[in-house]
């Protein structure tokens, strides 16, 4: 049974799930407690000389679970030797020692670390021709059948529903088969293959008729950016448009889930409405400004009407009447806006977000990427910047894998135009070229880059960091290439975070000292590169809490170009004219390798300037919604209190 610290739905709630869910504080705890029980299995079953059939799944969100069976493997004698595994997919065609591969995924994760029996581990075969497949199929199918079906099925949850490879649109009774991949699957797994053009358009995927005959499900996720669809397949109705909705109808199934992917349930975002709550100033924010974004009515025209008429007599009974509770939030929320983010001097600060002393502050921006900085808070940035203040940005990644191979070669090739033009003899400088145009003509998708190539990308990047860095009026000493160890693999997966990737964090805050520090507060993917950066910084800061000048750092984290912080959850937000606006546009511009083809373009066909400049309206104008004054666009910031 899974034993969860945070909380698990009961009774009452199950009004709003139709599947039960328990939410871990992290994945890490989330993934130890999922092993175990497998592990428990494991034993079980060799008490009994009997197999244990899993049904495996890949992508990020297994990745703890195996490195903690790969541990108990190690470390506690977890024996898989009568353990057989079915894996739920593979993309086609592909090759089972590919960089993509999940014959390839599953042996470096798992398979290669611990003593199951090569027989007895069963992927899908990239490698058939097509007049092959409908009979490999059914053969994995009767395989299955023949061991006793599934004993337990590890599943994750695509940003569209899907289970395995089963998209949108597939039926419950759908069996082991050829299918298409959505263009959301496609997109989600394009980062891996350089780009979507060489993304895959068909995979081999197990059928959702096997996955619910599967004597127990445990479906993972992970990150605010599965929240949504979490809730909609827990809570919502079952549909061929959602397949994780079927797993409503197992008897025997679980969602296990983190914070954030669990953060949209109804029990978890919105408690009021599922049991007798202690109104505490957070909550009551939350439902006053849901509750008047709901009604498309400014806070202080709320009424006690709509309060009882919406859940929230209670919150009425205890704190009313409406135009007090409107009053308490209304000024809350004007509390937040400043168009000094480093402070005013000579001011009142008790209704500021920041303090007015010192008038001159130390501060600190990382970024993990060479661009986030501006993107996600480049008016912020020009303004501390413009009102005085000590500015340093970080970047802490190279970000080199995200420039494309025709940007590398068009700045190798410039540096050989420059060198002949001046007259300036560089054998090494012919060499690099030679070398990088030929890996580059014959390179294989998804093949490391060489690190000549790499480095080439990495200063394009610093390049335009620093462009970007001098048009805000920064000088070269207050600019700082970190480059953390952890990044610089030269693929998309990248090493776990290290002591050395800390101490480099510990050093340059230690060498600054500031006032502020800045950072990118993504929480969406738990294993991406915002998180990693950010857990570095916040281990970083809480080994050196007990400096004196750490007593006076306020650490204030911003969001990136995909998501912004709730309204409920903003302590900051820094207004924009116009003129800002556009002055932001032109800094994210410096970062030309990032404009018109991003190899890591996402979902999201918009440009990065794009992207920005529309998420700060949006929340300019849900200030103006709730009665605020009406900016052209507004940057949100949240502050981490260590």
């Amino acid at each position: 049974m899974l034993k969860s610290n945070v909380d698990k739905a009961t009774g009452f709630e199950k009004r709003f799930e139709s599947i039960d869910t328990v939410v871990f504080e992290n994945s890490t705890a989330a993934s130890k407690s999922v092993a175990q029980q497998i592990a428990a299995l494991i034993k079980s079953k060799q008490e009994n000389n009997e197999s244990c059939i899993l049904g495996l799944a890949t992508g990020s969100t297994p990745k703890g679970l195996y490195a903690e069976l790969v541990r108990l493997h190690k470390e506690e004698g977890l024996s898989f030797k009568n353990v057989i595994t079915f894996n739920l997919d593979e993309y086609y065609p592909m090759e089972p020692d590919s960089i993509n591969s999940y014959v390839r995924f599953m042996k470096e994760l798992l398979l290669d670390h611990v003593d199951i029996l090569p027989e007895n581990y069963n992927i899908p075969d990239g490698t058939l021709t097509k007049e092959q497949i409908a009979g490999y199929c059914a053969t994995y199918e009767d395989k299955i059948e023949a061991l006793g079906g599934i004993d337990l099925q590890i599943l994750g949850i695509g940003g569209n529903g899907h289970i395995g490879f089963n998209e949108s649109g597939s039926l419950q009774n759908s069996k082991t088969r050829l299918v298409a991949l959505d263009h959301i699957t496609r997109v989600a797994a394009s980062k891996d293959f350089s780009g979507l053009n060489n993304t895959p358009r068909t995979a081999i995927t197990l059928g959702v008729k096997k996955i619910m005959e599967a004597k127990q499900v445990i479906l993972m996720a992970w990150g605010e950016g599965k929240a949504n669809i979490v809730k909609a397949s827990a809570e919502g109705p079952v549909t061929n448009q959602i397949p994780a909705s079927f797993l409503q109808e197992h008897d025997n199934a679980v969602y296990v889930l983190d914070k954030e992917s669990s953060s949209k349930l109804t029990r978890i975002n919105r408690p009021w409405l599922v049991e007798k709550i202690e109104w505490t100033d957070k909550l009551t924010r939350k439902a006053v400004l849901g509750l008047a974004l709901d009604l498309k009515k400014p806070i202080l025209k709320l009424t006690d009407a709509d309060y009882i008429e919406n859940g929230m007599s209670d919150l009425l009974a205890d704190s009313g009447p409406a135009y007090d509770i409107n009053i308490k939030i209304f000024n809350k929320l004007q509390n937040t806006i400043t168009g000094w983010p480093g402070g005013k001097p000579n001011a009142d600060d008790s209704n500021r977000p920041e303090r007015a002393e010192p008038a001159r502050k130390r501060v600190l921006i990382f970024s993990p990427h060479p661009d986030d900085d501006i993107i996600s808070m480049g008016g912020t940035f020009m303004r501390l910047q413009e009102q005085g203040h000590e500015v340093h940005v970080a970047y802490q990644t190279s970000g080199n894998i995200a420039v494309a191979d025709d940007e590398a070669l068009r700045f190798a090739r410039f540096v050989i135009d420059y060198n002949d033009k001046f007259g300036i003899k560089s054998v090494e400088a012919e060499n690099i070229y030679k070398k990088s145009i030929e890996f580059l003509k014959n390179k294989k998708n998804s093949e490391i880059d060489i690190p000549e190539v790499r480095h080439l990308k990495g200063l394009i990047r610093k390049g335009e960091a620093r462009a970007t860095s001098n048009f805000v009026g920064l000088t070269d000493d207050q600019i700082h290439f970190m480059e953390l160890p952890f990044y610089e693999t030269g693929t998309i997966e990248k090493k776990p975070l290290g002591a050395e990737d800390i101490q480099l964090t510990m050093d340059l805050i230690d060498k600054i000292k500031p006032h502020q520090i800045y950072a990118a507060g993504d929480l969406a993917d738990p294993h991406g590169t915002h998180k990693v950066c950010l857990d570095a910084i916040f281990e970083a800061v809480k080994n050196l809490k007990s400096k004196d000048y750490m007593d006076d750092c306020w650490v204030w984290l911003y969001r990136g170009a995909w998501q912004e912080w709730g309204i409920d959850e903003i302590e900051m937000a820094v207004p924009m004219s116009p003129d800002q606006v556009l002055a932001k546009r032109h800094g994210i511009f410096k970062h030309q390798s990032q404009k018109d083809g991003v190899v890591f373009q996402g979902s999201d066909a918009r440009e990065f300037w794009q992207r920005a400049e529309d998420r700060n309206q949006e929340t300019a104008i849900l200030y103006d919604q709730l009665g605020m004054s009406c900016y052209a666009a507004m940057e949100a910031f949240v502050r981490w209190e260590f």
